[in-house]
């Protein structure tokens, strides 16, 4: 459990897989600020509905965006009287992904009712801070809910957030009245959602939960199965690399394979590894990794210029037939056409430990993180 619980957490603190075991409803006062003004009893009206979720501070400033899609700028003003949910995403996060079809269901349920769902979407790698590629992942993934882009982690640091993905809950009345970090936990949180919207006045926003239907990435993990964690190829975070001579860091270097442990990966061909991501020298270069999960994900860029770089996945030496990703075909074939989460693995039938094996037929790919489900 213990592994489950740091493995699946994206964190600066990546992300997280939550469950019940990581809600936290009571954050530290110090969080937030005007508490004692956000401390009073509110609107008579609504005490026959008081929710029991606790006063944990003021809803922070979202002055720190730097633009606003599907919305212009929301301010404190504009949302005083609606019930907000705050998430904070970042798009190439396996376990903010998985959250999505939850977040829009909600934003659709709720929204006549007077709920208003805000994602913050504050990045990790250099790639996300482009409004261009969050433009293309909004499109993908169907989000109509307003976007505040964060990419100075202004509003991260108004939030004194840590982690992705966290939904945060604010009342009628502007105050946060609970904090939920990670994957799962659903029903908790649209639980939350109701009881801020019967509190203002809303009563009738009870009913049974959201089961949104999702498919590739955005699947829920096969958590009973799962024995490998995220992974990062960049040095300033890598971890359990097995190639011979270790990483080199910001140097052009011909690696050589080494067959991988579990949870142990390397590479092959002529690379350079930066902090965040290892740069694709020559073509014919390649990325293995051992690993026990349903799912297998990989964070890659095209090249520089953009051109797309073309590659085949193999599974234990062989094509991965039925158990190819969302990304490949059953012969192992992919494009690389943008920076984003890649599926490069989902396992049909049974879940075992098998070497994974991703071989670029054209050179300046770069590949940021693993991640599996």
């Amino acid at each position: 459990m213990l592994f489950f619980l740091a493995s699946l957490f994206r964190k600066r603190l990546r992300c997280w897989f939550a469950g019940a075991a990581l809600v936290a409803l009571g954050l530290g006062v110090a969080t937030f600020t005007n508490l004692s003004a956000a401390g009073e009893a509110g609107d008579k009206a609504m005490k026959s509905h008081r929710s029991d979720l606790p006063v944990l501070g003021q809803l922070p400033s979202l002055g720190g965006a730097s633009a606003w899609l599907n919305s212009p700028p929301l301010d404190a003003a504009q949302l005083r009287g609606k019930v907000v949910l705050v998430d904070f995403w970042t798009y190439s996060c396996i376990n903010c992904i998985r959250t999505l079809p939850h977040v829009r269901a909600w934003a659709e349920k709720y929204r006549a009712q007077g709920l208003v769902v805000i994602g913050v979407h504050t990045p990790e790698f250099g790639f996300e801070k482009d409004n261009a590629n969050i433009r293309k992942a909004i499109a993908r993934f169907k989000i109509d809910y307003p976007i505040a882009v964060d990419s100075e982690h202004r509003i991260w640091n108004a939030f004194n957030n840590n982690a992705w993905p966290v939904f945060y809950f604010a009342d009628a009345q502007g105050r946060v009245r609970a904090r939920l970090a990670g994957e799962g936990s659903y029903d908790k949180a649209e639980t939350i959602i109701q009881s801020l919207l019967a509190e203002a006045g809303k009563p009738h926003a009870a009913g049974a939960p959201t089961t949104p239907w999702a498919s590739a990435e955005q699947a829920a993990p096969d958590i009973a199965h799962l024995r490998s964690g995220e992974t990062y190829v960049g040095y300033e975070q890598a971890s359990n690399f097995s190639s011979p001579n270790g990483l080199k860091r910001d140097a052009t270097y011909d690696y050589v394979m080494n067959a991988p442990h579990l949870n142990e990966w390397g590479l092959a061909g002529n690379w350079t590894v930066g902090a965040e991501r290892a740069n694709l020298n020559r073509a014919d270069g390649s990325i293995a990794y051992r690993f026990n999960a349903r799912d297998l994900h990989l964070v890659l860029g095209p090249r520089a210029d953009g051109m797309p770089v073309r590659f085949q996945v193999r599974i234990d030496g062989h094509a991965p037939g039925a158990d190819h990703g969302s990304d490949t075909d059953a012969e192992g074939n992919g494009v690389v056409t943008e920076a984003r989460l890649y599926q490069l693995v989902r396992q049909s039938g049974k879940v075992k430990e098998h070497t994974f094996e991703i071989r670029f037929l054209d050179a300046g790919v770069g590949a940021f993180a693993f991640t599996f489900g």
